[in-house]
């Protein structure tokens, strides 16, 4: 009869040094589910744009880095040395550090940033004066991205 309670505590010790660890198995889901039927290349979604400044969509690529994890702040390799700022809509989500170097698929609103070189005064980052039209914003980080979902592809 002692050994029935002494066996619910081992169990109950191992299942909670298990949950420590954050193990990131493929289809992990982070916030809601993303849609794929739709999938676009996080190396293609500049040009898929076009001219338009948003747009909601689905893209899968690789995690540079997570910059916070409160809040699901990461930067998402967008080729050519260029990035992709991809953070979630609902703060409360946390994500876990070890995402980085590992591929998602993220579905949410992708955004262009204005930069004031492009003779956008009123938009974005814009000095008065005469360095108006000097200011050079890093062109490697065009696109911003505001995630409804995430899924850990690999």
């Amino acid at each position: 009869m002692k050994v029935f309670p002494l066996l619910v505590l081992l169990f109950y010790t191992v299942t909670v040094s298990a949950q420590k660890h954050v193990h990131l198995p493929h289809g992990m889901v982070y916030g809601k589910r993303p849609d794929t039927m739709a999938l676009q290349d996080a190396k293609k979604i500049e040009a898929f744009m076009g001219k338009k400044t948003r747009i909601s969509t689905t893209i899968e690529g690789k995690v540079t880095r997570v910059t916070k994890e409160k809040g699901g702040w990461f930067e998402l390799d967008a080729g050519d040395g260029r990035i992709i700022a991809a953070h979630f809509s609902d703060y409360n989500i946390n994500i876990p550090a070890n995402l980085a170097g590992r591929t998602v698929i993220i579905e949410g609103v992708a955004a262009k940033q204005f930069i004031a070189d492009d003779l956008q005064h009123m938009a974005g980052d814009t000095v008065t004066g005469k360095k108006q039209h000097q200011v050079k914003t890093d062109p490697k980080k065009r696109i911003v991205f505001e995630v409804k979902g995430l899924m850990v592809d690999i």
